[in-house]
């Protein structure tokens, strides 16, 4: 679809001051979004087996349990996208991006109130469901229209690095939720198995509910931006499509279909690297549920690699503008399959240390970077302006469905039943579809947003 810019209102180009602004706004914004996301995955292992689950002789079946309900959030993701999308598509990218972080940030806050199960019995897991699928509708809406927030406005030929900006919401917001609860956890005092200790009574509910805060933050920068001059002119021209998810399925079936695929691995190894492999790392060695690592030694372990994860985002973003999407993708995605090579090396109970599940989280965090780096501009590349808040939203969100909601679960069930070895053989295989996928797109690089 081309838009005749012609007839549109003339506005004022977006100069360096306002993409300061944005560059400030999304990536804020996906900080706390993604805080609210991890402070759950974190207590998702270590703390809602044991308070919101009924009582089970087997230690594995209360965290599927917990890992099941982590998961309900990339089931609402998609519906996130298609209800945000539908408004983003609609009546702007600023508006929605409101309404996506208050969406998260409530049931976020809530999760801070809700009882245990030796109080409430059901209710209190019904509870958490309940808030970790409104965790993932706001979610679902929030990434795509940062990264549209960044795109529509970015330099030409500067457009991966411009749309990284609020990708580094994820190590950050990582950062933040991981930190918090290493602090949480040295305060109290707390060890592995004390279920009546300040920590488990009352300290993991402060991240929560410190939630409310970061909101508040996020909301007074997010109000004062103006709305993205390539989703106005299709607004001037009259492009907008009046049912933005019957457009999309009718006009970029292919392009969701791909985008789908292209983020497919990166999702699984996010979540490989951080929630399966906390629970493996801090599982029974004797019972061979794990490597027996503390808790929080392990937490000290993650905030270290997260910095590895940093920088491989913004090299990712220089790379897609100097040498193309494509070719970036297809080089990582090559070095990912080798790092699936690798699992057994690094993490084999007989042999793995703390030095060497070190090694695992920075290698395996850097390429995370590298392959998440310039998703934010690859996705919205891929649709018209009339549909690309839904379009991008629904292949993000699609993909955090079969790459990251059930990653943990296959991880754990492949790491008890044939060794852990067998969880890089899984990498190993969504790698190269999202490497074939990679290889069915076309190059976007050189694309105009207001031209198609």
């Amino acid at each position: 679809m081309t838009i005749d810019t012609t007839k549109a209102t003339r506005k004022t180009p977006v100069d360096a001051s306002m993409r300061r602004k944005i560059i400030v706004a999304s990536t804020v914004g996906t900080t706390i979004e993604f805080y609210d996301f991890y402070v759950y995955a974190t207590a998702a292992v270590a703390v809602f087996p044991v308070l919101f689950f009924p009582k089970n002789e087997d230690p594995t079946v209360a965290l599927l349990q917990s890992f099941a309900t982590f998961g309900l959030a990339f089931l609402a993701r998609p519906l996130g996208s298609l209800i945000f999308g539908h408004f983003g598509d609609r009546i702007g990218r600023k508006a929605t991006l409101v309404g996506s972080l208050l969406t998260m940030g409530i049931a976020t806050f809530l999760i801070a109130f809700i009882p245990p199960y030796t109080q409430v019995g059901i209710v209190a897991p019904a509870l958490l469901a309940l808030m970790r699928f409104c965790q993932g509708l706001g979610l679902g809406g929030e990434w795509s229209g940062a990264a549209l927030l960044a795109t529509e406005t970015a330099q030409k030929g500067k457009r991966a690095w411009a749309a990284m900006w609020p990708q580094l919401g994820a190590p950050f917001g990582f950062l933040l939720a991981n930190g918090f609860f290493l602090i949480l956890v040295t305060l109290t005092g707390y060890t592995k198995g004390d279920v009546e200790g300040a920590f488990m009574t009352w300290g993991w509910r402060i991240p929560f509910a410190m939630s409310a805060i970061l909101v508040i933050v996020g909301l007074v920068i997010r109000l004062k931006l103006e709305e993205t001059p390539v989703f106005q002119k299709a607004v001037d021209n009259g492009k907008r499509a009046n049912i933005p998810l019957f457009e999309v399925f009718k006009t970029s079936m292919k392009p969701m279909v791909i985008g789908t695929f292209v983020m497919l691995s990166c999702y699984t190894l996010f979540y490989l690297v951080t929630t399966w492999v906390l629970s493996f790392g801090i599982g029974s060695k004797d019972l061979g549920k794990g490597l027996g690592i503390p808790y929080i030694d392990f937490l000290k372990l993650q905030l270290i690699s997260i910095f590895a994860f940093i920088a491989g985002i913004p090299l990712a973003g220089q790379l897609a503008d100097r040498r193309g999407r494509k070719r970036t993708l297809t080089g990582i995605s090559f070095i990912m399959i080798l790092f699936g090579f690798g699992f057994d090396f690094f993490l084999n109970p007989d042999h793995a240390s703390e030095t060497s599940v070190l090694l695992f989280l920075t290698i395996g965090m850097f390429i995370m970077g590298m392959i998440f780096g310039p998703m934010s501009a690859v996705l919205p590349e891929l649709f018209t302006t009339n549909v690309r808040y839904t379009g991008s939203g629904i292949s993000y969100n699609v993909s955090s469905i079969l790459g990251a909601a059930v990653a943990p679960f296959i991880a754990t069930a492949l790491a008890q039943k044939f060794g852990v070895a067998s969880v890089g053989w899984y990498l190993i295989a969504v790698s190269l579809i999202t490497l074939v996928a990679v290889r069915l797109m076309k190059e976007s690089r050189d694309f105009d947003l207001n031209e198609i």
